[in-house]
């Protein structure tokens, strides 16, 4: 197919040789995502959000204490569940957290 494209000296002829090579190597090639745009699936047994977690720092990266795990895959709905949970109790604790930072803060 190119070397046809190439060989084609009438220009409108070309770009539509060159574009049914194209779309032959569309529709017969194979496509295998190298990015997802934060998309990240996945498949588990770890109880979502029993790890350590911080935003700074290694206390959550690499490090397997307080990791649970669970018998069976967890589905899209558990994870969700805990994640609602872990940003309830997430809120509660900066809130108690600042609550006694302020009474050490002078005024």
């Amino acid at each position: 197919m190119l070397e046809e494209a190439n060989a084609e000296q009438d220009l409108t002829k070309r770009y539509d040789k060159y574009a049914e090579a194209q779309a032959w190597l569309v529709d017969s090639s194979l496509t295998l995502p190298s990015v997802s745009l934060g998309g990240t699936p996945g498949i588990r047994k770890t109880v979502p959000f029993s790890a350590a977690f911080s935003q700074a720092g290694n206390k959550g990266v690499e490090s397997y204490k307080y990791v649970k795990l669970q018998d069976k895959i967890v589905t899209t709905a558990e994870y969700e569940e805990a994640r609602q949970k872990w940003l309830k109790e997430k809120e509660e604790s900066n809130k108690k957290a600042q609550e006694e930072l302020a009474k050490h803060v002078k005024k």
